[in-house]
């Protein structure tokens, strides 16, 4: 039998190119990076899996690597298992004072969320549900979430997915803390706790959208404050109805390139969802894929978003999504 043929590229590939469309302007003049959804201790583990030894053995050390002359201005890290995973607040507290976020993040603002993800539901309990409540008055925290339905895995009994996602909703409004939602088809039962739960003004992302264009049309107009996070899959030919909210968005706004016109957020649910479009820029890596993703991939997700908002009559690049985007992330989550 032969030798099973490596497709993971080597480490340094992981370090991006800038991106083709910033080459000719300085660092200082493209738009600031932030990535309103990632889970970065799931990222840094998925890196150490895969690179032994790496050249990066902590977290700080990886940001620092990673996103190096790439303007990531901030990132949301991602806190949804249950029982609650007690590392959080070392990452938080180094982030606390400017000159750990200098030292520790190079500069880096690092902000999180937290809450129970669907597919855990049917661990939550009065314990996980107080230690949130705890992470809530944290000075880096920023939402509840992600939190919300799954019904095409279906980990957690659809009945206990509900009692556990309006449970969590009440307290994040009683607390005034912007939701992080993940849905995925369950558009009916979503809608429905959210409008019976929150009020129509509160700060709401809908995160890694993949649902109908309809639903996003209907939460949209019912929730002023609400935003549609876009992550890589955005370029996978598999997802459609993704492109489609775009389009949508900027077909019923006309060409004006303002957060009004496109309500979303950019994130990159690391260490999912690598952008299809970004090995354009990694020919010598062809046939092989990258076994992971983070924020220095954000503009390959603004880019093809710019291409999809062109096809319906605007006229965006990748500074200007960058620039709304940024925009909106400080509109939802204050940052």
């Amino acid at each position: 039998m032969g030798k099973k043929k490596n497709t993971t590229p080597g480490e340094e590939h992981l370090l991006l190119p800038v991106h083709p469309s910033r080459t000719e302007r300085p660092e200082a003049e493209h738009e600031p990076t932030v990535d309103t959804h990632t889970h970065l201790l799931s990222t840094f583990s998925a890196y150490q899996a895969t690179y032994k030894p790496g050249n990066h053995q902590t977290i700080w050390e990886f940001v620092r690597g990673m996103y190096r002359g790439r303007r990531v201005e901030a990132i949301v890290d991602v806190w949804c298992e249950a029982p609650v995973v007690k590392q959080w607040k070392e990452l938080a507290d180094s982030a606390l004072a400017i000159e750990r976020r200098e030292k520790d993040w190079g500069g880096m603002e690092y902000w999180f969320v937290i809450g129970v993800h669907p597919h855990e539901a049917k661990s939550y309990n009065d314990v996980v549900e107080r230690d949130i409540i705890e992470a809530m008055r944290h000075p880096r925290c920023v939402g509840w979430g992600e939190i919300g339905l799954d019904y095409h895995y279906d980990n957690s009994p659809r009945e206990i997915q509900q009692e556990v996602f309006a449970r969590q909703l009440r307290h994040a409004v009683k607390l005034g803390k912007p939701l992080t939602i993940h849905t995925r088809e369950a558009e009916e039962d979503t809608e429905r706790i959210l409008k019976a739960e929150v009020p129509k003004d509160h700060k709401i992302h809908i995160h890694c959208y993949t649902d109908s264009p309809e639903w996003a049309a209907r939460m949209l107009e019912h929730f002023p404050n609400l935003f549609i996070g876009i992550t890589g899959v955005i370029t996978y030919s598999s997802n459609l109805n993704t492109s489609a909210v775009i389009r949508q968005m900027v077909s019923s706004s006309g060409e004006s390139q303002s957060s009004s016109t496109l309500r979303i957020v950019l994130e990159t649910d690391a260490p999912f969802m690598v952008p299809g479009n970004i090995y354009a820029a990694l020919p010598e890596i062809k046939g092989k894929r990258l076994p992971l993703c983070h924020t220095a991939m954000l503009p390959w997700t603004a880019e093809f978003v710019a291409g999809v908002a062109n096809e319906a009559g605007g006229s965006w690049d990748v500074e200007s999504v960058m620039k709304v985007a940024r925009e909106n992330a400080r509109k939802v989550y204050g940052i």
